[in-house]
């Protein structure tokens, strides 16, 4: 079995900016390439899960964010690095075009887009990291049973100050504090 770091996308990796589909928005956090970089490095698989209810509201398609993430996947594999799967969720429970569509296991906090990739890639869940900026990233890593982070990047400052620090095992400032944190490196949280 494989060690994952599972990273939640906007607010994470990206600036968040509301339903980001157009390439030319797409803008790296600081320090976030080196992070994936350092992690890739250690030897954790890389895996993107993502919350993207612009699909179901109808604000764009499932291409437009498979467009953005080959976008994002060239910008990192300039660097030598590159993220190793991406999963995402395009419900929303009060959108969509039959009864229910929203309801389903992969939007987070629920876990499903993570035990889906611990299925096909053969990821030891105890032994893995969520991180994220929102409540229902670190939600949908402790229902996996992996190590979550909170990043204060985003909505991680907001969530923070509503509680949502309760739910995770660590918070620090961004995807690279993280990074060192899960490495070991300086465990500034």
């Amino acid at each position: 079995m494989v060690r994952a770091v599972f990273l939640d996308r906007d607010g994470t990796i990206n600036v968040e900016k509301d339903y980001l589909h157009r390439l030319e928005d797409f803008e790296f956090i600081p320090g976030a390439i080196e992070a994936i970089q350092r992690l890739k490095e250690a030897g954790f698989l890389l895996v993107v899960v993502t919350n993207q209810s612009g699909i179901a509201r109808g604000y764009f398609t499932e291409d437009d964010v498979n467009r953005l993430h080959a976008h994002m996947q060239h910008e990192l594999t300039q660097h030598g690095t590159g993220i190793d799967a991406f999963y995402l969720c395009p419900h929303h429970p009060d959108f969509g075009t039959k009864t229910g569509e929203g309801d389903c296991d992969c939007r987070k906090g629920k876990p499903g887009m993570l035990l889906q990739a611990a299925k096909d890639w053969n990821i030891d869940l105890s032994a893995s990291i969520m991180i994220g900026d929102k409540r229902a990233d670190l939600e949908a890593g402790r229902a996996a049973g992996c190590y979550t982070v909170l990043v204060r990047t985003g909505y991680g400052e907001i969530e923070y100050a509503q509680g949502a620090g309760v739910l995770a095992d660590a918070i620090t400032d961004d995807l690279l504090v993280a990074a060192h944190h899960v490495l070991g490196v300086k465990g500034e949280v």
